[in-house]
């Protein structure tokens, strides 16, 4: 069995750790969180874990061969630094850094160790999201022309990232996994609504080589929680709806004919109708299946989905939405001042 301690048993880790003790792969040696509250009820649930205060006493245990980090993101970067350099495997929650720079250091680390690195990008283990991988990748949607997804709720607003570093992860994780390959440009705009100094919806637009554009509308404030996202082929347009407990994955064949440069300067477009496809999905607990890929790879039975370098990819695309976002928001504030003081003048 694998050995495996826990970092931080807050609302996210709770979950880590009942699926890492449903996994016979995995013995929980340990868990550790500053909270007394939290500790004094993590022996009352799980008496056979250990109960430590810190990062760095369940790091140290012999008996821990994997660390699971379930921290501020923050503190992703020196626990995941500590751990690879003790020789565990990591599994870190996402985003997997707050930098790129951080995230490159612990890609090498990890390689220079011969341990395991990946990031719990946990929506690449929905079994829609699977399905989503295998149909694009057997082209049965034709080429693909666009993502477009929108992942809005109210709240809960986080103390230590903005709405871009919080739910970004998600669909930048899954356009990575079903698209595999880097944008080209970044577009990114938002607003500070409840926080003058956190941006709490922002929307994204990414362009990639092989001529797909992504659109992500990202938000805490909207009174409807709305999870979409849209794949468009040139042949077929699929829609998951992770809210709809019946219509999940719906695959529509209506849409545009492509037309000869000829025909172009006569019609603008034709359009064919079509039927709707609605493909089965299962609906097995998306980390369960990330607990398990994780003893898979540190086994040696598969290769990773969500190691460090797709890890750091997410994070170097989110450096630079954040930095095309702020001169957005700066923009803005420029023109919003500059129009005040001529209307005052």
């Amino acid at each position: 069995m694998i050995g495996v301690g826990l970092i931080g048993y807050g609302y996210w880790g709770s979950n880590l750790l009942r699926n890492l003790i449903n996994n016979r792969a995995f013995e929980v040696v340990a868990v550790a969180d500053p909270s007394e509250r939290r500790r004094v009820e993590l022996r009352r649930h799980h008496i056979a874990a250990r109960s430590l205060e810190t990062a760095e006493a369940v790091i140290a245990l012999p008996e821990i061969d994997a660390v699971v980090i379930a921290t501020p993101v923050a503190t992703h970067y020196e626990i995941a630094r500590l751990a690879l350099e003790e020789g565990k495997h990591v599994l870190v929650e996402k985003p997997m850094c707050a930098s790129s720079d951080e995230a490159q250091h612990l890609v090498q680390l990890a390689k220079a160790r011969k341990r395991v690195l990946m990031v719990d990008h946990t929506f690449l283990f929905t079994c829609a999201v699977q399905q989503i991988h295998t149909i694009v990748d057997h082209g049965d949607l034709g080429r693909i022309t666009y993502v477009d997804a929108m992942r809005i709720n109210l709240g809960p607003f986080q103390r230590d990232v903005n709405v871009l570093w919080d739910l970004g992860p998600h669909d930048l994780s899954i356009v990575d996994y079903i698209l595999g390959e880097e944008p080209l440009q970044i577009e990114a705009s938002g607003y500070c609504h409840a926080n003058s100094c956190q941006a709490d919806m922002a929307y994204l637009t990414l362009h990639y080589p092989s001529q797909i554009v992504v659109h992500l509308n990202l938000g805490w404030i909207s009174p409807v929680k709305v999870r979409r996202f849209a794949v468009g082929g040139s042949a077929k347009t699929l829609v998951w709806d992770d809210l709809s407990s019946q219509e999940k994955l719906k695959i529509y064949t209506a849409g545009p004919d492509p037309q000869s440069q000829e025909d172009r300067n006569v019609l603008l477009a034709e359009f064919r109708s079509g039927d709707i496809l609605l493909p089965l999905v299962s609906t097995r607990e998306a980390l369960a299946g990330v607990v398990e890929h994780f003893a898979k790879v540190i086994a040696g039975k598969e290769q990773s989905i969500m190691d460090g370098r797709s890890g750091m990819r997410i994070v170097q695309i989110l450096e630079a939405a954040q930095r095309a976002l702020d001169e957005s928001l700066a923009h803005v504030r420029r023109v919003s001042v500059n129009r005040m003081r001529a209307v005052g003048s």
